[in-house]
């Protein structure tokens, strides 16, 4: 999908975090920042974050051999299939997670700090967002603001308002309609 003619992605690429929460003012979009030391797995998350409220969730770049990408954004604690998403997401062909090289160059993050914020610097376009439908239904989400020692909080709407503003149109997709074999998907590439 090409970007409007009136979007307000300017500046340099790509975004980086301070520059990210800024626009998301500019926006009218409330989120609130929690500093923390990096993480790099949910399990580290879960291990630093304590009783934080709201709907914590994990990122995954996912591609084909055609070279087309999905941004997976699902519930932290949700195991898939790859091979059970390609017919939903329309993939050519088999799915696997896209290189940290792909991951700087698309959505300008690196291994640890995917997140629906990197669709940001997507400016031209690549990336097809999936939203998991169980996340719609919680109050707050959390999610890394380009990098991974801060995770920021905003509503689902908001994340829904922030994806227009990148020029996307995100896919939602009820993740538990999936087809029922599942196996876990790593959290984090190895370091």
């Amino acid at each position: 999908m090409a970007a409007s003619q009136d979007s307000p992605i300017t500046g340099p690429f790509p975004f980086e975090a301070d520059r990210l929460l800024q626009f998301l003012v500019t926006l009218g979009i409330s989120a609130t920042t929690h500093q923390h030391p990096p993480v790099f797995t949910v399990e580290e998350s879960q291990a630093i974050r304590g009783l934080l409220p709201g709907g914590h969730c994990k990122n995954l770049l996912l591609r084909d051999r055609k070279h087309r990408l999905w941004l997976l954004v699902c519930r932290e604690n949700l195991t898939l299939d790859l091979k059970s998403l390609r017919a939903p997401l329309g993939a050519i062909s088999s799915l696997s997670f896209a290189s940290p090289e792909v991951l700087r160059e698309v959505l300008g993050v690196t291994p640890g700090a995917v997140t629906p914020f990197g669709l940001i610097n997507d400016r031209a376009r690549r990336v097809t967002p999936v939203i998991d439908t169980a996340l719609l239904t919680y109050q707050t989400l959390y999610f890394h603001p380009l990098r991974n020692d801060r995770s920021t909080a905003i509503s689902p709407q908001d994340l829904k308002d922030f994806i227009a503003a990148c020029g996307h149109t995100p896919l939602e997709l009820d993740l538990e309609e999936v087809p029922a074999k599942r196996v876990e998907i790593p959290h984090a590439p190895p370091r």
